[in-house]
């Protein structure tokens, strides 16, 4: 059965399951939405009114980190999930990380208006990353290839489409990634070789033009309005 999926160019979440579906080689049908002026319809496929959204058969899931371990279920080849259940809690954990610490700082340091929060979100980014690179991908990746070792995971998926719109956090805000950060550097660099990334990979302009609303803190999306509730 051919999966549709529920897409928007510009959103991060349905990138990493549009990354999710090639990488596994996965055929789907791609229907992409209008953020700005969602069709009637979506809503009878989207409860919260987001992409991305996938139909399988019978089933309609949404939320794309639960997308992408139910493709990774659904498709078991190539794996994108670690074997043991040790492997497998330290995968999510990292992903539950990159959900609920780095996206929502990535977006509220965009959104700030007060140049002196900015500087605290700037730092509290900056931690993050830090955090990323001494706790996560310097002990679990043998050099940087991949945030889990030597393969691909959901892991490496999950993060790499802030990294893609970094440009945004950097034209926008100053930020640079630290230069103590040298695995996740290699890691960005080696992710952006992989024909999956690069089939649909947008430059950094279309970022800066489509994010503007969001540095101007004007955008009223979904995302937007979660994330100027968010917790850091």
């Amino acid at each position: 059965m051919t999966v549709k999926i529920y897409s928007a160019s510009v959103c991060p979440f349905a990138h990493r399951t549009r990354l999710t579906l090639l990488e596994k080689g996965i055929d789907f049908e791609l229907i992409e939405i209008d953020l700005n002026n969602k069709p009637d319809w979506f809503s009878q496929v989207s409860p919260y009114g987001k992409v991305p959204v996938i139909q399988h058969g019978n089933y309609t899931i949404w939320e794309s980190a639960i997308i992408n371990e139910y493709l990774d279920e659904a498709f078991p080849e190539p794996p994108l999930m670690p074997q043991t259940p040790r492997d497998r809690a330290m995968a999510r954990i990292w992903i539950d990380f990159a959900n609920n610490k780095f996206v929502p700082v990535f977006y509220k340091l965009l959104m700030e208006q007060d140049q002196a929060k900015q500087e605290e979100l700037k730092q509290k980014l900056i931690e993050n990353l830090q955090f990323m690179e001494t706790e996560g991908i310097r002990q679990l990746s043998d050099n940087g290839s991949y945030w889990l070792g030597n393969g691909l995971s959901l892991v490496d998926l999950t993060f790499y489409p802030w990294f893609e719109r970094f440009c945004i956090l950097e034209h926008y805000r100053g930020v640079s990634l630290p230069d103590d950060c040298s695995f996740l550097r290699n890691w960005w660099n080696n992710l952006l070789q992989r024909e999956s990334v690069k089939q649909i990979q947008n430059p950094s302009q279309f970022y800066l033009n489509q994010y503007q609303k969001y540095a101007n803190n004007t955008a009223q999306g979904k995302t937007a309005q979660e994330m100027r509730e968010a917790a850091v």
